[in-house]
């Protein structure tokens, strides 16, 4: 278990595991609790900390697996020459972690470009999966981009944005936040992982693999995963959205009712994109109300 800075460590009272994938790296990830399993995955630029008041809340009824994306959190931080920071390798890593569980079922929860991986793993193995929860996230093709992450993707300058001057986790601490303030403590842990120039690299990568224009490598890959997003009608779905979020805004939201016009929507108006964060207690319970609830589906084989 790796030492963790006392300041914040109290928050993140979890075993880091690691489970080393074909592609050379190795994956940290948390595996607390029993019952259910509901995996977890975070997107860009948090880590699995996210998620902590979730797996404590859910803990003592499912198994809570949260992952750290290759890059990110306490996983290994290659360079870019070392490994692809694109969907499809984010996709095959989170893969290979929940297929080395032997899990006969999962819950999913999704945030951020979380979605795109989360869902696209799971679509793969759509017979397993129960249920599915959404926090300010996309899974498809897309024109809008807030213009902050633009100036990020930029060429040379978005790198010295992102990498030398921590210009996209540092003000996200600030920026995805609407109804409250980060603690000292918990943006000491989110900001933890991405300390150096070294420790961005998938944050960069990750605004770079946004796939705007059809000539983008990932692309494709975006539209697969849109296009298979239909089958979600047939499982439970519950969207909780802030309503105040700088990027996912409520443009998202009504294209993800248009997808899944049954699925439970509940929106947090005064919330920012850190949904988690800015109204703790009450999405948690609605996250626990979520993968309790009895309703239809339960039967991953339909």
């Amino acid at each position: 278990m790796k030492t963790l800075p006392p300041e914040w460590a109290s928050l993140y009272p979890f075993q880091a595991r690691s489970k080393q994938l074909s592609c050379g790296q190795g994956m940290s990830y948390v595996d607390e609790g029993s019952g259910h399993p509901v995996i977890m995955v975070h997107g860009n630029p948090t880590w699995s900390f996210y998620y902590r008041n979730v797996i404590l809340k859910l803990k003592e009824t499912n198994r809570c697996i949260a992952v750290d994306h290759i890059g990110c959190g306490l996983s290994d931080k290659p360079k870019a020459k070392e490994y692809p920071f694109t969907i499809d390798q984010r996709i095959k890593d989170l893969g290979e972690l929940v297929d080395s569980l032997e899990l006969e079922s999962f819950d999913l929860i999704v945030h951020d470009w979380g979605g795109v991986i989360g869902l696209g793993m799971a679509l793969e193995r759509f017979k397993k999966l129960r249920r599915v929860i959404l926090l300010n996230t996309a899974a498809f093709i897309d024109s809008r981009i807030p213009a902050s992450i633009a100036l990020c993707r930029a060429p040379l300058l978005g790198k010295l944005i992102v990498k030398g001057f921590n210009g996209f986790a540092g003000p996200a601490v600030k920026m995805s936040m609407s109804k409250n303030k980060l603690s000292p403590e918990a943006k000491a842990g989110m900001l933890y992982p991405y300390r150096t120039w070294n420790d961005r690299e998938a944050v960069y990568q990750f605004v770079q693999d946004i796939p705007m224009h059809v000539s983008h490598p990932s692309y494709d890959s975006l539209v697969k995963i849109e296009d298979a997003l239909l089958k979600l009608r047939e499982r439970d779905v519950t969207i909780l959205w802030g309503g105040k979020d700088f990027c996912f805004n409520d443009h998202f939201l009504d294209r993800w009712k248009r997808f899944l016009p049954e699925a439970t929507a509940i929106r947090y108006p005064d919330c920012g994109h850190y949904i988690l964060e800015d109204e703790t207690e009450p999405v948690c319970e609605a996250i626990y109300q979520a993968v309790s609830y009895e309703g239809r589906n339960l039967d991953p084989e339909t």
